[in-house]
């Protein structure tokens, strides 16, 4: 697998993370481990998790099978913290305690002495932002987080974060980005070029639409028909995501390959993009995800996935005439 360097760091990565939302919920821990396996075979090496996936049990299955599976040197493990865990002073928000109580409590949980990349998985409104850097000073100066990045910040938080003075950059930010959420073309994106961040796309397959798989009801066997997320897949089933999967459906049958692919390799060489996080409930599904690092999209299907997945851009993004 190709690997890229992230943001403006000497960090390389593998241009496809495998995210572990689901591990410890619909993804128990010997499916997990056949993930892993199956993903540092194809060359992966960015593995991406948070504190609060399924209360903890992603990061706690993630750490048994390091060693086990895949020794820890060979992969980049990220994890976040920022989100409530629990009701007390320092179970949430990024107060330089509840930051630092919570990275402990990810090495913990993983069993490590460090972590690759640590992400603020959220701007806090209620903590100065130079309060919440300097807690990620001390963890890189401690030794125990060697990069730092951040989480769904919006544009202004991203260049405020950015520029604030702190002793170790941020290097990389976690947004939602695929050819059905384009958003971040207004401003997230390019801000975190601007300050060199490189973007780690989540659900960068529309949370799972672009698959195609929807087009015809909700398979029994699918996010969309789980109590706990279809709430999250229904956000992207409207009239506009009908046409883009179409787009996506037909390019795909040209490339002689599948939706899946297609979508991915959209997202994972737009500008800027360094690795999409995908999330898989089971082996199968990941496999089909790595099947795309064979596909580069023709210019031809790329511009047309371009022009019907396209954002109406407003002042002040779009330039004055």
């Amino acid at each position: 697998m190709e690997q890229r360097y992230l943001g403006r760091s000497g960090l390389r990565v593998s241009r496809t993370a495998l995210g572990t939302m689901t591990w410890g919920r619909d993804t128990d821990a010997d499916e997990a481990a056949t993930q892993l396996m199956a993903f540092a075979d194809a060359g992966g090496t960015l593995v991406d998790t948070a504190d609060v996936y399924s209360e903890g049990e992603a990061e706690r299955i993630l750490g048994g099978l390091l060693g086990e599976i895949v020794p820890r040197d060979e992969l980049v493990l990220a994890t976040k913290a920022v989100a409530r865990r629990t009701e007390g002073p320092f179970g949430g928000g990024a107060s330089r305690g509840a930051l630092l109580s919570a990275l402990d409590g990810s090495l913990r949980r993983i069993g490590v002495d460090h972590v690759d990349l640590w992400q603020l998985h959220a701007w806090d409104a209620n903590v100065p932002v130079e309060e919440t850097l300097s807690a990620v000073d001390h963890a890189i100066t401690s030794g125990k987080v060697r990069y730092a990045g951040i989480s769904n910040y919006s544009g202004w938080q991203l260049a405020t974060a950015a520029m604030t003075p702190s002793t170790h950059p941020l290097i990389s930010t976690q947004v939602e980005y695929s050819l059905l959420e384009r958003g971040i073309e207004r401003e997230v994106a390019p801000a975190a070029q601007h300050h060199g961040l490189g973007l780690l796309p989540w659900a960068p397959l529309g949370r799972g639409v672009l698959t195609a798989k929807y087009r015809n009801g909700t398979p029994a066997d699918s996010r969309g028909a789980s109590a706990h997320f279809a709430g999250y897949v229904e956000q992207h089933r409207n009239d506009r995501a009908a046409r883009i999967v179409q787009a996506v459906a037909t390019a795909a049958e040209g490339l002689g390959t599948s939706a899946l692919c297609v979508a991915l390799a959209w997202v994972r060489d737009r500008p800027g993009v360094v690795a999409p996080v995908v999330g898989a409930r089971d082996t199968n599904q990941l496999l089909a995800s790595l099947e795309t690092e064979q596909l580069t999209l023709p210019p031809a299907i790329r511009a047309a996935l371009d022009d019907v997945s396209a954002i109406e851009l407003g002042y002040p993004e779009r330039p004055m005439p």
